[in-house]
């Protein structure tokens, strides 16, 4: 277990200024593993000034220079990929071996972007008007950045941030989930252990999110803000955001559809099924939340899921073994058995599960929900919970008005082994993002973002480093 319990503010670790600490809990024992600095105001105005600081010296770093700190980022993020695992394990609760798979997948922002770095935007042209005129397009770090990052994927949420701010030549301040903030520290260790300069990365966990991150926003160095959690927050944010006009990026909630047409190979759809519902605990934003599925198939594919489903194996994430692990919180189980009752209130079946299991830890099994209501909350809000409903279609067109309707438009999954139709169906559904035969869809390479109420801007891919980077435009007479 990590001793990393401080804030990491301008290249050193101290204690809050106020002395105050708060518990982190292992969702699997509900026991207390740590107790972490909890940042104050002073302390997240410490942190922006300490970025503030390093802004012009970070900024004037050669792109090569920054590229290689982020390469031995990666490097050191992977050589500790077992700690690091371990302590996802033990603040978040999913099972081991997803910790392991969002370690990689964490690290590779780091190279990814590494290699982002050396190649930033720019463009000369030769202006329509003639007279010797040219246009150049330079790219400029935008300055200062918050990075307000969420507890279901604590390593890869941070450096799907920290890695393209970085490489644009911005110097950031994280504000991590007080939830999960042990893993946010030690990747602020292994900044310090590279060599990042002192000040180019920040991270305040804290308990008073509202004050702190209300009094960033609305006053001081800060000139963009990059959000990865709920809708609700997420415009409130915007809102705030908007009195001192921050270039934003938010990456919100999502519902996604889980399409399964007659023609679609079933072993295939309910595999890709399982891996799009329970990657990461169930416990994502990409989490297939909604099955809509052709009538023909219905009740087949609802018993082969079934019975994969079943076969998991519940416990606490340190066991190799487990494949479903705690959910985050108490309020997190309360709130998924308050929508799966309601929904079998009002007419919904239980396949399988839907009752939490009553025992140490915040267990909730796998749940089949059939005969949902359109309007039940297990189709509407996004569950993050080992939930399915399965809800029957029997046209094309009718498969695209269920998946389009809902707010969110984040991830979104069909299967069907008619090509002209997968991409027909693509083209129509709202979401920034379509797996086609594929339950996984999240890569480093490719841009992360939703339509809708799910976002706005992109993570990841070559449109993850313009959120942190400015066009300036030069007019120049030759």
């Amino acid at each position: 277990m990590t001793q990393l319990k401080d804030l990491y503010i301008d290249g050193a670790w101290r204690p809050a200024s106020t002395g105050n600490r708060f518990a982190v809990e292992d969702p699997a024992t509900q026991k207390t593993i740590a107790e972490v600095a909890d940042a104050s105001v002073e302390d997240g105005r410490a942190a922006t000034t300490a970025a503030a600081g390093a802004a012009d010296a970070w900024r004037a770093t050669a792109p090569r220079a920054r590229a290689e700190l982020l390469r031995a980022m990666y490097e050191e993020t992977m050589a500790r990929a077992d700690e690091l695992a371990a302590l996802i394990v033990a603040e978040n609760g999913k099972p081991l071996a997803d910790a392991r798979a969002e370690v990689s997948y964490a690290a590779d922002f780091f190279r990814w972007y590494g290699e982002e770095a050396v190649r930033l935007p720019g463009h000369l042209t030769g202006s329509p008007a003639g007279g010797g005129r040219r246009i150049l397009e330079v790219a400029e770090p935008v300055g200062v950045s918050l990075l307000i990052t969420p507890w279901n994927l604590p390593a890869a949420m941070v450096t799907r941030k920290i890695a393209p701010a970085l490489a644009a030549g911005c110097t950031v301040v994280v504000k991590p989930s007080h939830q999960t903030p042990l893993t946010a520290l030690m990747l602020a260790d292994v900044a310090d252990k590279v060599g990042v300069p002192a000040g180019v990365i920040n991270v305040i966990p804290t308990t008073e999110d509202v004050a702190v991150v209300g009094d960033l926003v609305e006053s001081g160095p800060v000139r963009a803000l990059s959000f990865t959690g709920s809708t609700r927050v997420g415009s409130m944010l915007l809102a705030q955001a908007s009195k001192r006009v921050l270039k934003c990026s938010m990456e919100l909630g999502g519902n996604a559809p889980f399409v399964v047409f007659d023609d679609a190979d079933l072993d295939e759809a309910v595999a890709g099924a399982v891996v799009a519902k329970m990657r990461h605990n169930a416990e994502a934003c990409t989490a297939a939340n909604r099955f809509l599925v052709h009538r023909s198939i219905h009740d087949e594919f609802v018993e082969r899921l079934s019975r994969v489903l079943g076969a998991l194996r519940l416990g606490p994430g340190s066991n190799d073994d487990s494949q479903v692990g705690p959910l985050a919180s108490l309020a997190a189980v309360d709130g998924v058995q308050r929508a799966v009752d309601a929904a079998v209130a009002a007419g919904a079946r239980a396949v399988m599960g839907g009752r939490r299991l009553q025992e140490p830890g915040y267990y909730f099994p796998p749940t089949i929900l059939v005969d949902v209501a359109h309007d039940a909350d297990v189709l509407q809000h996004e569950m993050f919970a080992p939930v399915a409903p399965v809800v029957a279609f029997d046209s094309e067109s009718q498969a695209v008005a269920l998946a389009n309707d809902s707010d969110m438009g984040l991830a979104s999954y069909i299967y069907t082994a008619d090509l002209a139709r997968a991409l027909r169906v693509a083209e129509q559904i709202e979401a920034g993002m379509v797996g086609i035969n594929t339950g996984l869809i999240s890569d480093p390479a490719a841009p992360f973002g939703g339509m809708k109420h799910s976002g706005v801007g992109r993570e990841g891919g070559r449109h993850g480093i313009t959120e942190f980077l400015e066009t300036k435009y030069i007019a120049v007479a030759w």
